[in-house]
């Protein structure tokens, strides 16, 4: 509960108004000013009787004074506080709203982000426990310095033994690299492969923050286009044929962001040659590689040995909390020196005790237990979903279900404005993602709707919301 800090009040012990008035008056002030606002919570008497060095009885008159006259109300077991519904003040700030109330915003009942886990599955008294546990080892103290800007050796290995074994990949500690989440990853990435002038190609539809950190870092953007199949490699070669500073190319191959599709073997193997012949780097962003229901998926571009110039991403986020900020890239060596260096400008080094408590949780085998329950959930889900879409949308969009990921891609039938149906969808009270915000000029046609956060109730509530202004 956010109480203030430093609640200021002057005393003249040589006035003759009584001393539990003058505090009563400092509190309206306070508020008539703004400096509290509805809903803020006091001090306690005691923690307001020593700050302010007088006798609790004193403070307990002025909050009685206070609460008679509505300017404070009080909640069993909470506390006091601001009232909602203050007496008359003359000045303009009796006008303005409560701090919820400023926000105007509507209240949605669905939210379609663009594919976040349920943050309600994450093994939470796991991870509080194994984070205890390193509190209490000897020698704790040493893991409060200053460690490898890589991120810790010991986690670093976990991380390595998992693509190795897992996903194909042959590296060493020494070409992978911790960072906080996939975007500080793809930021580094930017910044260490590209110049002011060069060219990046991106898929179209794809991942605007991962566009918006190659702009950061002076590069020019070229779309390519998405099909069934994943990238479209001819548009790719063409554009490599004009272009002679083309420096990488970035792509989510696995379930593409945001259509879902996989990149078929065939095309990973002529963009493997094509980068190998016009020396341009592979940027892969791998990032819900664990989620996958059907058959084995594909193992990831890096993982092909005869790929020359490669960095992988991926991240922890989804495995166990989007609020939790571990991610990694894998590459050269002399790409992770380049990294490690830039990441000291802006953060000396990782959250190197929270590393820790994933690593215990993935040798305790909390990690494993945890993705294969959650992946079943996911599954079930996904399932009901797609029930759901077909039932009350069949006419009006079509999709391909996803072998895995967190998400639906639902194209529309009927061209249909997107900045209109975003507005009308959040009138009542269903919240999505703008076509937009996928696209790299004209908005796409389609939809990417993340299922996993939501319950069964949602999800039909949300489509069928949708279905009526379809």
């Amino acid at each position: 509960m956010l109480r203030p800090w430093d609640l200021q009040i002057t005393i003249n012990v040589n006035c003759e108004r009584p001393v539990y008035i003058q505090v009563a008056d400092a509190i309206i002030n306070a508020i008539k000013t703004g400096k509290l606002n509805r809903g803020d919570a006091l001090p306690g008497s005691r923690q307001l009787a020593a700050k302010l060095d007088l006798n609790r009885n004193t403070i307990v008159e002025a909050l009685d004074v206070l609460l008679a006259e509505g300017w404070l109300i009080s909640k069993e077991r909470k506390g006091t506080f601001i009232a909602e519904d203050l007496p008359l003040i003359p000045d303009r700030k009796r006008d303005l709203p409560s701090r919820v109330q400023q926000e105007n915003f509507p209240i949605s009942e669905v939210i379609f982000d663009d594919g976040l886990p349920d943050s309600r599955l994450a093994p939470i008294s796991e991870l509080a426990a194994a984070y205890r546990q390193i509190f209490n080892r000897k020698g704790r103290w040493q893991l409060m310095g200053y460690g490898d800007a890589a991120g810790d050796l010991d986690f670093r290995n976990a991380i390595i033994q998992m693509l190795n074994f897992k996903r194909g990949m042959q590296l060493s500690a020494d070409e992978i690299f911790i960072t906080r989440g996939s975007q500080m990853a793809t930021y580094l990435s930017a910044h260490c492969l590209v110049c002011k002038g060069d060219y990046v190609v991106v898929e179209n539809p794809g991942y605007k923050p991962a566009w918006l950190a190659f702009k950061n870092a002076g590069a020019e953007l070229l779309p390519v286009g998405v099909d069934s199949e994943g990238l479209i490699i001819d548009e790719l070669e063409e554009l490599l044929k004009k272009h002679s500073t083309i420096k990488a190319i970035y792509i989510t191959p696995h379930h593409q962001f945001p259509t879902t599709v996989t990149l078929s073997l065939t095309r990973r193997l002529a963009l493997v040659n094509l980068s190998n012949n016009y020396g341009f780097t592979i940027i892969e962003d791998d990032y819900d590689n664990e989620f996958h229901f059907g058959q084995q998926p594909l193992l990831p571009v890096s993982s092909l040995g005869n790929l020359e110039n490669f960095i992988y991403i991926g991240t922890m986020s989804k495995i166990v909390a989007p609020a939790l900020r571990i991610g990694y890239l894998a590459a050269s060596k002399k790409v992770i020196a380049q990294v490690s260096e830039l990441r000291k400008i802006i953060d000396v080094q990782g959250d190197n005790m929270m590393a820790q408590a994933v690593l215990q949780l993935i040798n305790e085998g909390h990690i494993k237990r945890h993705l294969r329950k959650a992946t079943l959930l996911y599954k079930n889900k996904r399932d009901f979903f797609e029930k759901v879409i077909n039932q009350h949308l069949p006419d009006k969009v079509s999709f391909r279900k996803p072998e895995g990921g967190l998400a639906f891609w639902l194209t529309l039938k009927e061209p249909t404005s997107p900045d209109q149906l975003v507005a009308k969808l959040l009138n009542i009270g269903v919240e999505i993602i703008s076509p937009r915000d996928f696209s790299f000029a004209e908005p796409v046609n389609g939809l990417r709707l993340g299922y996993a956060s939501l319950d069964e109730r949602q999800l039909e509530s949300g489509i069928k919301k949708l279905a009526s202004l379809l």
